[in-house]
């Protein structure tokens, strides 16, 4: 075996290779995308028979994977922290049932957050389940905590949470890897209705064995937090878990403070260990806790005057802990002076979709056809719509289509009820947009919904969804079909890059909207960056800019597309030949009829 410089995620993914995983599920999501995909990848390079496959959504991926492991293999879920939210009905419920196979949860955290709704802590998620989570400090250390995980869910039964963080996900580190597992399992299901259908009666019983099994969770040894510079006394001690240990570790080195200040490495994070506790809170006068991004670790040390970190307000309660801040908060614990480099503010640049998406011209349509309405959207690339003025609001997934259909029962009965259109992603809409759908049709909500159909999941690295799969006779699963099947009367189809076609079209959706009930638009056309899809692309339409361009800046500021750009000093528009694609769309963008088609 030769060293490799592996992705964290690539270095997870290696782990559930090597250590026998037969199933593996996931629905996409940054920082965890790259697990499943990797995977997939090392799966066949190496001829496994593991199970892998992307799912409709964090729910259904766990559920899949959970019951894998009630046959007796060894199975792994995949998702995002906000992912785990989706999934969190059956994880709290797998809890109590417990597994037969390991079973490992991987939740992978965003403090930051970086591309994220929230910068939540899925160890709280863990601890409200009751379940053991483990925090790795970097790749190596993700990968061999697999192998952790799967023993001790296997020797308690019960589901043992992995989570990374973005910095463990996204860094690299060279790793040595080792053999796969080649002796598979063979599934048996043993029926225990008690137990795997238990009633609420049987429920309080399984919850009595829980409280037991994190007990004794609390004193295995092979998850004892490591005492990282054992021949040092003191007074004061520093613990800390996860990402934040690995730069204390290097911080306390350079400030020459790793042989006056004990330093505690905390692995599983929940349940703590019992002893470790009540050695900490016997052995030191001060203790300094370091973790992102809640206080899972302080609250359990509940000793308020002795115990310092995010509670006490001795680390700041939100984001990440990026190494200048932990040297900053050492410093102060230790009495030493800390010097403050400021680092010059670069002006930055606002994330924009790329050039030739086809979600800029769905959204430049849609206001153009509902100056005035109220544009509520959903998860995904097409988010970036707000720099176009049409996303007005942006919840979590699905959400678009309950949150119009709940700014039409707050106008309903006034005077002027505004025109609303909401967007939402194909994906998206597999994902959890179906059942606000129907929804919306029982209660007779006016609407319009656009369907962002690019035929991938773009955001997160061009994942595979229902309508790029080749499941039906058409090669593709039946999109509008399922809308129609869901009681609506209006579903229409259309290719956004034709502008004044797709805008005429909202024109007639919102008009059926009014009177009818809610009427769907599918916007379909391929993302441009899903170059293995073999999806069909229109002819490129090569544009130019006429001498009659004033540089009024309309197209760069209504349409927003980076291969126009605005040359200020001599009052015109330029075209980026780099970055167009040439879809043609800006022709019919420009006012003035300042953008043509090249000859």
């Amino acid at each position: 075996m030769k060293r490799e410089l592996m992705l964290g995620n690539e270095a997870i993914a290696r782990g559930l290779l090597e250590n026998g995983c037969a199933i593996a599920t996931s629905y996409p999501g940054t920082p965890a995308s790259e697990i499943l995909s990797s995977l997939m990848i090392q799966k066949k390079r190496h001829a496994s028979s593991m199970h892998a496959q992307w799912a409709i959504n964090e729910k259904v991926a766990f559920e899949i994977a959970y019951a894998g492991c009630m046959t007796g293999l060894r199975c792994a879920v995949s998702m995002k922290q906000v992912g785990l939210n989706v999934a969190s009905d059956p994880l709290m419920s797998a809890a109590y049932l417990g597994t037969e196979g390991g079973f490992i949860v991987i939740s992978a955290d965003d403090p930051g957050p970086h591309s994220s709704q929230t910068e939540q802590d899925s160890r709280l998620m863990a601890m409200m389940a009751k379940i053991p989570v483990l925090d790795p400090d970097s790749p190596k250390q993700a990968r061999e905590l697999v192998e952790t995980a799967f023993k001790l869910s296997e020797t308690y039964k019960i589901p043992v949470m992995l989570r990374p963080t973005t910095r463990v996900c996204h860094a690299r580190q060279d790793i040595l890897p080792g053999s796969i597992h080649s002796d598979p399992k063979t599934p048996e299901f043993h029926k225990d209705p008690s137990r795997w259908a238990a009633t609420p009666k049987f429920r309080f019983l399984l919850h009595k064995e829980l409280e037991d099994k994190l007990k004794a969770l609390a004193s295995d040894e092979r998850t004892l937090p490591i005492r990282l510079n054992p021949e040092t006394d003191g007074t004061r001690a520093v613990v800390a878990s996860g990402v934040a240990a690995g730069h204390t570790k290097e911080i306390l080195k350079s400030l020459r403070l790793w042989d006056s200040i004990p330093f505690y490495q905390v692995i599983q994070p929940f349940p703590l260990h019992a002893g470790f506790i009540n050695d900490l809170i016997d052995t030191y006068e001060e203790i300094l806790v370091l973790e992102e991004t809640t206080g899972v670790i302080e609250m359990q040390l509940a000793d308020r005057h002795r115990v310092k970190g995010r509670l006490s307000g001795n680390v700041p309660k939100a984001g990440e802990l990026l190494p200048e801040q932990i040297e900053e908060i050492l410093c102060r614990y230790s009495n030493m002076p800390f010097e403050n480099i400021a680092i010059p503010a670069v002006p930055g640049k606002r994330p924009t979709l790329c050039a030739g998406c086809p979600h800029r011209a769905s959204f430049f349509a849609i206001k153009k056809a509902v100056p005035k309405g109220i544009y509520t959207s959903d998860i995904g690339c097409y988010t970036l719509g707000l720099n176009l003025g049409a996303v007005d609001t942006v919840l979590c997934m699905g959400a678009a289509i309950g949150q119009a259909s709940g700014f039409y029962h707050a106008f309903k009965d006034t005077d002027k009820r505004p025109d609303i259109v909401a967007t939402i992603g194909d994906s998206t809409f597999f994902h959890a947009g179906m059942p606000a759908l129907v929804d919306a049709v029982v209660n007779d909500v006016r609407f319009v919904l656009v369907i962002l159909d690019n035929r991938t999941t773009a955001m997160t690295g061009n994942q595979p969804t229902p309508t790029s799969f080749g499941i039906s006779k058409d090669g593709a699963f039946d999109l509008p079909g399922l809308i129609r099947g869901c009681g609506i009367d209006f579903c229409r189809t259309a290719d956004p890059y034709h502008v004044e076609d797709f805008i005429s079209l909202i024109k007639e959706a919102v008009h059926f909207s009014r009177e009818k009930g809610p009427a769907v638009i599918i916007a379909r056309h391929p993302c441009l960056l899903d170059r293995l899809s073999g999806n069909a692309r229109p002819k490129p339409i090569p544009v130019e800019i006429t001498d009659d361009c004033d540089g009024c800046g309309y197209c760069v500021q209504q349409f927003e597309c980076p291969a126009l750009i605005l040359d200020e000093t001599e009052d015109f528009v330029q075209i980026d030949t780099m970055l167009c694609t040439q879809c043609g769309v800006c022709i019919s963008v420009c006012p003035k009829g300042s953008i043509q088609e090249a000859e």
